[in-house]
């Protein structure tokens, strides 16, 4: 079952942190560039919804370039944001279970995927653990991270670093007409908005439990 497309109405998809139920607030990333790149951020947020994860936001889609040294194409990608009382770990099972379900085959560090889905932040919660560090440690260094979160939430913050949008300023990055945001070779490449392109937000099933 599906609801209205996200990716609208710059945030008009956002219901609030968690109104639907308590626990913490989730930020994802979702970004992919083998086969069908958009039915695979569609399949990830499918496969996401759901099992005490509630979506409540999904971006614009953004094409951007690959970051890492490897020559791969382009991907698409967008951020999510949810509302969720599980545990960190079981939050990562979820998001291994959506890069599966689309195909996701691990080879090559930073090497082309067709689904990958990171978490940026799980609240206030701050993790040292190699499986899983919180918040995302590269997240403030990504234009198409912050890009997309901003949309959805002007007063977004990365806990440790500050205000999303005092991040994505101090990139070496400038915005131009078409909706692209280009940034320097140290940071993320060209986030270029695509408008035409558009997901969906699942809504949970009546009676189905959000967190």
């Amino acid at each position: 079952m599906t609801g209205p497309r996200g990716g609208n109405d710059r945030g008009g998809n956002y219901r609030g942190r968690n109104d639907r139920g308590g626990g913490e607030a989730i930020v994802l990333s979702l970004g992919s560039n083998l086969g069908d790149r958009l039915a695979n951020l569609q399949l990830g947020m499918d496969v996401l919804a759901g099992g005490g994860l509630d979506l409540q936001a999904v971006s614009s889609v953004y094409e951007t370039d690959p970051v890492g040294g490897v020559d791969q194409g382009d991907y698409l990608n967008a951020v999510l944001l949810a509302g969720s009382s599980l545990p960190p770990r079981d939050i990562l099972a979820k998001c291994a279970t959506a890069e599966t379900a689309a195909g996701r085959v691990r080879t090559q560090r930073w090497g082309p995927r067709t689904l990958d889905v990171d978490i940026i932040i799980c609240g206030a919660v701050v993790s040292a653990d190699l499986a899983l560090t919180l918040p995302h440690p590269r997240a403030h260094e990504r234009a198409f991270v912050l890009v997309p979160w901003l949309e959805l939430d002007a007063h977004a913050e990365l806990p440790g670093k500050g205000p999303v949008a005092s991040l994505l300023r101090a990139l070496p990055a400038t915005s131009d007409s078409t909706g692209s945001y280009l940034t320097g070779p140290n940071s993320s490449g060209t986030v270029r908005r695509r408008p035409e392109l558009r997901l969906t937000l699942p809504v949970p099933e009546a009676g189905a439990p959000c967190s």
